[in-house]
C-alpha cells in the first residue's frame, strides 16, 4: 500500500481542510479514502431488486448490504445532521437552523483536528462556502457541514464546502473522507430512481473502480424512507476490505458515523458514542 503521508503532504490544501497523517485507531480497516453518497427518500424494498436501479443493485450485490439499516427521523435535514454529528441539534424540519453556527463535535472537524482531511461535495452548490437555502437544484438542507462554517469550536472551513464540479480528476487528491450529495434531480428527491442510478454510475463508478486497487471504500446510504417502510433504508459498503454479503444486524446513521470515526481513531460524536461500530463485514486482517 502506498504511503498516504508521502502522497498527500505534497498537495496544496483547500482553506484549512486538514493534512493527511495520523495513527490508525481501533480494530476496523483504515481505508486510504472513504466516499459517502447520500440519496433521498426511498425505502429498502423500493430500491433493492428494483429494475430501475441496476447499477445500485450491482454494487449492493458485490458489497456488504445491510438489510436492517434504519433512518432516524423525518424530514430530511435531521438525518443528515445525525449522520454527520450524531445529533439533530434540535433541528426538526428542513428550514435553515435558527441558531448558527453549530459548535458541536462532528466528523469533519474531528478529521481535520486529527491531521486528516474532509470535504463535502454538493452538486450544483453555486459557490465555495455558499450559505444560501437553495440555488437551482441545490438544497442546503442536504448539506450539514455548512452549519459549522465560522463556528467558535469544531468549525468546518468554507473551503471544505464545495461543488461536485470540484471533484478531482486525480483521485489521489481526494480527502480522507468525502461526502457527496447529488442535486434534487439526481438524489431521487425530485428526479426518478433511474435518473439517480444513471448519475451514480456516470459520476462515481470511476472512483469505485479506482478504490478497488487503492485501499479505499465507497458507502451509499439514504437519508430516510419518506414513510414507506418504517424507516428501513438501503445502505451498503463496497471496497477491497469489505466481505461481500447480506448482513442482518440492525444499524442506523449512528452506527455508520461511529464506524467512520473509529476507522480513524476519532472520538465519537453525540449519540454515536452509544452506537457500536460496524465490525462484522470486513475481510480478515483488512487494513490492519
Amino acid at each position: 500500500m502506498r504511503s498516504r503521508t508521502t502522497a498527500l503532504l505534497t498537495l496544496a490544501l483547500l482553506a484549512g481542510c486538514g493534512v493527511a497523517a495520523a495513527a490508525a485507531g481501533g480494530a476496523l480497516p483504515r481505508p486510504d479514502h472513504v466516499v459517502v453518497v447520500i440519496e433521498e427518500n426511498r425505502s429498502f424494498a423500493n430500491i433493492i431488486g428494483n429494475r430501475d436501479a441496476p447499477y445500485i443493485n450491482e454494487l449492493a450485490a458485490r458489497g456488504a448490504l445491510f438489510t436492517q439499516s434504519y433512518a432516524l427521523a423525518h424530514p430530511s435535514q435531521p438525518n443528515y445532521l445525525m449522520l454527520f454529528a450524531g445529533s439533530d441539534l434540535g433541528v426538526t424540519n428542513d428550514g435553515v437552523p435558527r441558531v448558527l453556527p453549530f459548535s458541536a463535535p462532528n466528523l469533519g472537524a474531528e478529521l481535520i483536528a486529527s491531521g486528516l482531511t474532509f470535504r463535502g461535495y454538493s452538486e450544483d452548490i453555486p459557490a465555495v462556502g455558499f450559505r444560501g437555502k437553495k440555488a437551482g437544484d441545490y438544497a442546503r438542507k442536504h448539506n450539514p457541514w455548512v452549519n459549522w462554517q465560522g463556528a467558535p469550536a469544531n468549525a468546518i472551513p468554507a473551503g471544505c464546502n464545495l461543488s461536485f464540479a470540484a471533484w478531482p480528476a486525480d483521485l489521489e487528491r481526494l480527502p480522507t473522507v468525502a461526502f457527496v450529495v447529488p442535486n434534487l434531480q439526481h438524489d431521487m428527491h425530485d428526479g426518478t430512481i433511474a435518473q439517480a442510478d444513471a448519475w451514480l454510475r456516470a459520476q462515481l463508478d470511476p472512483y469505485i473502480r479506482w478504490a478497488a486497487a487503492h485501499d479505499s471504500l465507497f458507502v451509499l446510504t439514504f437519508d430516510e424512507d419518506d414513510g414507506r417502510e418504517g424507516q428501513r433504508i438501503p445502505t451498503f459498503f463496497v471496497g477491497p476490505m469489505v466481505r461481500p454479503g447480506r448482513y442482518e444486524q440492525r444499524i442506523t446513521h449512528y452506527e455508520v458515523l461511529r464506524t467512520l470515526e473509529q476507522m480513524y481513531g476519532l472520538a465519537p460524536s453525540g449519540a454515536a458514542a452509544n452506537a457500536a461500530p460496524i465490525d462484522f463485514c470486513w475481510r480478515p486482517a483488512a487494513g490492519r
